[in-house]
């Protein structure tokens, strides 16, 4: 299991100081790490038609390109400045999914994926912007990375049609790293990062949905459970003089009318927890190919040595003060189950069957159980 060393940081320091304000070098934040996933594994990934992947080079000057997986085969990319990345490889290795664990100071619900790159000596994707909060893990190799603050007047670049740079900053760290460094970059922050030699990197980068991503999701909640259909209404109206006009009163109806909707409790968790679970990228789930009933569960509670097993890459929350768990988008009903039931599957543990049968001496907690399993998010292993 891996930790992060904080030296004299603390991750409440981190979170007040650093998080979504300024980046951050941790030198030696892993200590002793080696790579969760070898430069072949990762290539081999990106030969799969249903993983993202793609390889950035350039030529040493300002000829960039960019080729999108699948991949078949590499021979052709040459000893330097080439990069390829991976997304979601946590989806497909557990030790890369492990890594997770150690930002457990950040809600799991925030957490995006786990990209991992490799690049040959002068790969990047050059200096650019993200959206969104990231942490960069050095594995083998080393990476000259360079990290600025904010700035308006950055100018947008274009060298490929799929790669998006910026001009030239000035940077607030400019540094070497080294495996098991961390390097904490927050949105919008300029950053630049060259290999000096065949390095691997692995980026824990945060979702950030939209107003618009968020907007147009509950839309389709709406749609769904036929809440569209509701009209608004204006009973008891008064005599308005200038019937041209839309009123203060009316436009505060109106938008009371819509606030309605999101303001419905139940309605919105149901959403909220629902859209912040879905995965956005492929994964494997291991549904059993004879649907598990009570007969099958028994059968698997008398084998002691089998445990239950989470897929991974699964996105599980539970909302505060709420009877429902959500895992990858499903919403699953947690009235009546054990507390410390449902904590071994937001937390996603592996469940021994003798912990298994214990807690399923109760009915609620054996139909979620049930339910989970048939769903391919936990597998008997």
């Amino acid at each position: 299991m891996h930790t992060i060393a904080w030296d004299k940081l603390t991750p409440e320091l981190f979170l007040q100081e650093y998080w979504q304000t300024k980046p951050l070098l941790i030198k030696g934040g892993f200590a002793s790490f080696t790579d969760t996933i070898d430069a072949n594994e990762l290539a081999g990934l990106a030969m799969e038609s249903h993983i993202e992947s793609r390889i950035v080079s350039h030529d040493g000057n300002s000829n960039w390109q960019v080729k999108h997986g699948p991949f078949e085969d590499f021979a052709d990319l040459g000893e330097d400045n080439w990069t390829l990345l991976v997304q979601a490889v946590n989806n497909w290795s557990s030790e890369t999914d492990s890594l997770i664990n150690a930002f457990n100071f950040i809600p799991r619900w925030r957490i995006d994926d786990v990209m991992v790159s490799f690049s040959t000596p002068g790969g990047g994707v050059g200096p650019h912007l993200d959206q969104y909060d990231v942490f960069i893990i050095q594995g083998s190799g080393q990476r000259r990375w360079q990290v600025g603050l904010p700035d308006n007047n950055l100018q947008t670049i274009l060298p490929h049609e799929d790669l998006k740079q910026v001009s030239a900053f000035n940077a607030v760290i400019d540094e070497i790293t080294e495996a098991g460094d961390i390097l904490y970059i927050p949105p919008n922050h300029p950053h630049n990062g060259i290999a000096l030699d065949n390095a691997m990197n692995f980026s824990v980068g945060f979702q950030a949905p939209s107003g618009q991503d968020l907007w147009s999701a509950f839309a389709d909640k709406l749609i769904d459970e036929n809440r569209a259909e509701t009209r608004f209404g204006d009973k008891g109206r008064t005599l308005q003089q200038n019937d041209s006009q839309l009123s203060k009163a009316d436009v505060g109806k109106l938008r009371d009318f819509m606030l309605s909707q999101v303001n419905d409790d139940a309605l919105f968790k149901t959403f909220i927890g629902s859209v912040l679970t879905q995965s956005h990228h492929a994964q494997e789930l291991l549904i059993p190919a004879q649907p598990i009933d009570d007969t099958i569960l028994d059968d698997l509670f008398s084998e002691e040595e089998l445990v239950l097993t989470p897929i991974n890459g699964l996105k599980v929350l539970y909302i505060e003060d709420s009877d429902s768990l959500f895992i990858n988008g499903d919403c699953f009903d947690i009235s009546g189950v054990y507390p410390g039931f449902v904590e071994m599957f937001a937390k996603k543990q592996q469940i021994s069957t003798e912990t298994a049968k214990y807690h399923c001496d109760c009915l609620k907690n054996k139909q979620l159980l049930t339910n989970v399993l048939n769903k391919g998010y936990w597998y008997i292993d």
